[in-house]
């Protein structure tokens, strides 16, 4: 009975078209209006005309199978789109360093210029007196058979009177050679001439003249016996006459290295 039964399910499988749009029809007809009912039999009438349905549906879904296997196997699954997320961007904070190194720079040292050393006063000599200060020295440029003696003379004050006096001594051979100032050569007096064992150039300021307050030069030349010469006993004296009263100064001459 049963391999009976079997048979005419396969022969009724096989047989079987199902009209597969009248069946998705109906069971859209019954999930939308659940009123409809159909008529029931009894479980001995109807079991099995209910399993050669089931076998045809299962037939159906087999032959679906195998059609779309020949067709060229299971439909490729549909892609994922994936929506790519939004990143805000990243701040990265910069630590502050608890401590920076620095490094000092040192500027270098741009060369100067040496100034002309300043004469040292021997112990008889007063090279300041009140808006006087002086500075007496061999000029550079001295050679052995010529020489030259500077006097520098500051003043702080106008000067109404002033006599200035360089005292060459006679080392052999000392013979003027000329002079010069830098005031005007009008307001002074000079005389040059020898005595008392030296060459005395003299410059003295005309009545009625003045000497402005500043820095000012006097200088004798001469030529002397051939040799580096010793000024040792080389000097230079000065008097003025200012509103604060008489000043004088003196010294000797400090050779220029």
């Amino acid at each position: 009975m049963n391999e009976e039964i079997s048979r005419r399910l396969r022969e009724a499988a096989e047989a079987h078209e199902p009209d597969r749009a009248r069946i998705l029809a109906r069971v859209e007809r019954g999930a939308a209006d659940p009123t409809v009912r159909y008529r029931t039999r009894s479980i001995a009438r109807s079991w099995p005309r209910a399993a050669i349905v089931a076998l045809a549906v299962a037939g159906t879904l087999a032959t679906g199978g195998l059609a779309v296997a020949a067709m060229g196997g299971a439909p490729a699954p549909r892609a994922k789109h994936h929506t790519p997320a939004v990143t805000s961007p990243t701040v990265t904070s910069t630590p502050t360093p608890s401590a920076r190194r620095t490094t000092t720079t040192t500027a270098p040292t741009s060369p100067t210029t040496p100034s002309r050393p300043r004469p040292t006063p021997s112990a008889d000599s007063r090279i300041q007196d009140g808006p006087l200060r002086s500075e007496g020295s061999i000029d550079a440029h001295s050679t052995i058979y010529w020489a030259q003696s500077n006097l520098i003379l500051h003043t702080s004050q106008p000067l109404t009177s002033l006599t200035v006096e360089l005292r060459i001594a006679q080392t052999g051979d000392v013979r003027d050679t000329g002079n010069w100032r830098t005031l005007p050569s009008d307001d002074f007096t000079v005389t040059v001439q020898e005595s008392g064992g030296a060459l005395r150039y003299r410059w003295v300021l005309k009545p009625g003249r003045t000497v402005p307050a500043g820095q000012h030069e006097f200088a004798a030349q001469y030529n002397h016996a051939v040799g580096i010469r010793k000024g040792t006993r080389d000097s230079y004296h000065v008097h003025a006459q200012s509103a604060g009263g008489s000043s004088a100064v003196w010294g000797g001459f400090t050779p220029t290295r």
